[in-house]
């Protein structure tokens, strides 16, 4: 790959706004950008073209999704060779530093995300139109979402209220506390809350329920249990979501935006990329680094054998559960089974991500098929929105009986009955919750932080250093930018 070297700062003054496309979605418009808001937001057509620029670095979020699975123990970096994207290996390996051109995407971009919102709400106040709070509110929801993944992968980060950061605040403006990140996290998902609609106009904007589901997350992250307990509980009794009945189907085209869907990250094929410009890309690219290496045969089509599951997380499934097959290729099996062939790649183990996995579809996909991939990214289900009630009314010392009666919801999904249900209380409960997280958002991206945040990751990955890698190194270039205004992170 081609790398940019490039600093936040720089990086966030010359951001534009990409032509979108993703079919019948919110972001299938194409977004202007200008600088001068002399001429800008003076309709609600401004602020509906700015919101659509907001959205579109949620494409580029897919690296969070492979490195939260490769940073842990479900998965092994992969790829050709021991020097292929050599971020991931170095991740994978514990052994990461802050130069890291991956981690420096993962900055880079979720920073933009937040650049990109703050636009609009530095600006909020210039033109009313009848839509606005519905607009603002979709607007907070993403950089609320953008700072959560900053936060949890990085620490603290500068803030700077509604403005824009410009050239030059890297040396003024310092990194806030996490505290102070996840107080303005609550704040934005608070005032999401209030105003957001229960329904989406179109698929992929943010709800009421994801600005719910989200704030409850934080507060678990910050083990604020009763908080969480509450909006979670409250997103449950709405009844806008629940748990589809097959479990084969969530992860497949025709699956996509479902009941089960709080949260779902749009991608298409319509608009190619090339390794020069990942983030280009509309089409979700987790999915061809995931892929089989060379494979040829059915249902599938080829990829890069990156994050490949290990077999310890293979073994964790009970006997019985149907969501190992979905979860989990065994390529060894299904090569004999369909008469396929695949190549070996590094760290190969033997199985592969298949819930996300390039499909066969239609060779008139633009760009490098292998970076175009279609496949939306589940970014928050609904049965994580019934694990995280379990464990915030376990962990909290709320009720065991409602996080059992949340645990074995999913559990009657994964096994067609109620043989499996759990019975436990207190720690033995937490246990089971936390066993079950890991089988259910298996290859989601969400196992490295669920570790880091429950104290369990130095004795479950290997090579974890405690109190140093529960953070990521903020990357080289931002620290020397900032003249030694920002601090690194403990062990960097």
């Amino acid at each position: 790959m081609k790398k940019n070297i490039i600093s936040l700062f720089s990086l966030l003054t010359i951001l534009y706004f990409a032509t979108i496309s993703c079919g019948d979605n919110f972001v299938d418009r194409v977004a202007p950008y200008s600088l001068d808001s002399e001429n800008y937001f003076n309709s609600e057509s401004d602020y509906n073209q700015a919101l659509i620029g907001a959205y579109d670095l949620l494409h580029s979020s897919y690296v969070n999704v492979l490195l939260g699975e490769i940073a842990s123990d479900n998965t092994l970096s992969g790829g050709e060779s021991a020097t292929d994207v050599i971020g991931f290996q170095q991740i994978d390996d514990m052994n990461h530093s802050p130069i890291n051109e991956n981690l420096k995407n993962l900055w880079d971009w979720m920073s933009a995300g937040v650049q990109r919102t703050n636009y609009i709400l530095e600006f909020k106040d210039k033109t009313d139109f009848p839509n606005k709070n519905q607009v603002i509110a979709e607007t907070r929801f993403l950089r609320a979402y953008y700072r959560f993944e900053l936060v949890k992968w990085f620490g603290g980060i500068p803030l700077k209220g509604d403005e824009r950061f410009k050239v030059g605040d890297e040396k003024s403006v310092p990194r806030s506390s996490v505290q102070a990140v996840y107080a303005n996290i609550e704040s934005d998902l608070l005032f999401a809350v209030a105003n957001l609609s229960p329904t989406a106009a179109q698929s992929g904007r943010a709800t009421k329920g994801a600005a719910q589901a989200l704030l409850g997350k934080a507060y678990l992250y910050q083990n604020k249990f009763v908080d969480a307990s509450n909006v979670l509980e409250s997103l449950i009794n709405s009844g806008s979501y629940s748990l589809v009945t097959n479990y084969n189907t969530i992860f497949e085209e025709a699956g996509e935006n479902n009941l089960e869907s709080v949260f779902e990250i749009q991608y298409s094929d319509a608009q190619g990329a090339s390794f020069d410009c990942l983030q280009c890309s509309e089409g979700n690219v987790a999915v061809g680094f995931s892929g089989v290496r060379s494979y040829a045969g059915p249902f599938f089509t080829s990829g890069f054998s990156f994050n490949v599951p290990t077999q310890e997380v293979v073994n964790v499934f009970e006997v019985g559960d149907n969501r190992k097959n979905v979860a989990i290729l065994d390529i060894q099996s299904w090569a004999i089974a369909n008469n396929a062939s695949f190549g070996i790649g590094y760290k190969h183990t033997g199985f592969f991500n298949r819930k996300y996995l390039p499909r066969t579809r239609s060779a008139s996909a633009l760009g490098d098929l292998n970076l175009t991939n279609p496949n939306n990214y589940r970014a928050i289900r609904y049965a994580d929105v019934l694990l995280m009630a379990a464990e915030a009314f376990n962990r909290g010392g709320i009720n065991d009986a409602k996080a059992r009666l949340y645990l074995n919801q999913v559990r009657q999904r994964a096994f067609a009955d109620n043989n499996h249900n759990i019975s436990a209380s207190g720690a033995a409960l937490t246990d089971f919750i936390y066993a079950e997280r890991r089988v259910e958002l298996v290859g989601e991206g969400h196992r490295f932080f669920d570790l880091v945040r429950t104290g369990k990751a130095a004795q479950e990955i290997t090579n974890f250093t405690a109190s140093k890698n529960e953070l990521f190194p903020v990357p080289i270039e931002e620290i020397q930018f900032s003249n030694g205004n920002w601090q690194q992170n403990t062990g960097y």
